[in-house]
């Protein structure tokens, strides 16, 4: 036997996950971080937003809550268990249903209040009562 010649013989694919599509899917393009979305893609021309992120919360009004952020711009569900995260994006047309949602998730500590998809100094307490003047037009 030749000294040089393998013993065994490679496998045809090299890569375990050959079959993986050359473009991402519409939701995987949904669930990636803004922040790299803008390095990879550009920014997209889309007009303010206000996203609330909240936990699963314990009380008879969370129904209601999953109800108002599900018919909002955008919804999307992320983590599992305990770590599960609600993220519902409103735009400043909704700012009564926003509102509403907000009076009931608001109160926990976990909630996240972010401006056009970052976390902005005094979110909750200047830029969501700028937007509750929008209610009185």
């Amino acid at each position: 036997m030749n000294p040089d010649q393998p013993k065994t013989r490679p496998l045809e694919r090299f890569w375990p996950y050959a079959d993986l599509p050359e473009r991402p899917t519409e939701e995987e393009l949904a669930a990636l971080d803004p922040d790299l979305y803008e390095a990879l893609f550009g920014a997209r021309p889309r007009p303010f937003s206000i996203t609330i992120v909240f936990p699963t919360l314990d009380g008879p009004e969370f129904p209601r809550a999953l109800d108002i952020a599900r018919a909002s711009a955008e919804y999307r569900e992320t983590g599992q268990g305990a770590s599960l995260r609600h993220r519902a994006r409103f735009w400043s047309s909704d700012a009564g249903r926003l509102r509403e949602l907000f009076q009931i998730v608001g109160g926990s500590d976990q909630t996240e209040v972010l401006i056009d998809d970052r976390p902005l100094p005094y979110a909750r307490e200047l830029w969501l009562p700028l937007v509750w003047f929008l209610l009185c037009r």
